[in-house]
């Protein structure tokens, strides 16, 4: 299963992904990203822990205005 590094508010997602079998990393810095292959935040901030610069290759999912199940279906969607 893939790497997803889930911003520190988003709880319902990082359980959800857990059941799935995904390895889920707590989002602190701008170094717990650098090793995931998809991030998941909470788009309250206008840019992750004041990152200005990209430091994921992968995708970023904004989980602003849905649920941890919609969030877990785009997660697959990238790795399927």
């Amino acid at each position: 299963m893939a790497r997803i590094g889930v911003e520190g508010t988003l709880s319902d997602v990082k359980a959800a992904l857990m059941e799935m079998g995904h390895e889920v990393v707590d989002l602190k810095s701008a170094e717990d990203a650098a090793y995931c292959d998809c991030c998941v935040i909470s788009g309250q901030d206008k840019d992750l822990m004041g990152m200005a610069d990209t430091t994921i290759s992968g995708p970023v999912i904004n989980a602003q205005g849905t649920n941890a199940a919609a969030v877990c279906d785009q997660v697959n969607q990238k790795f399927s």
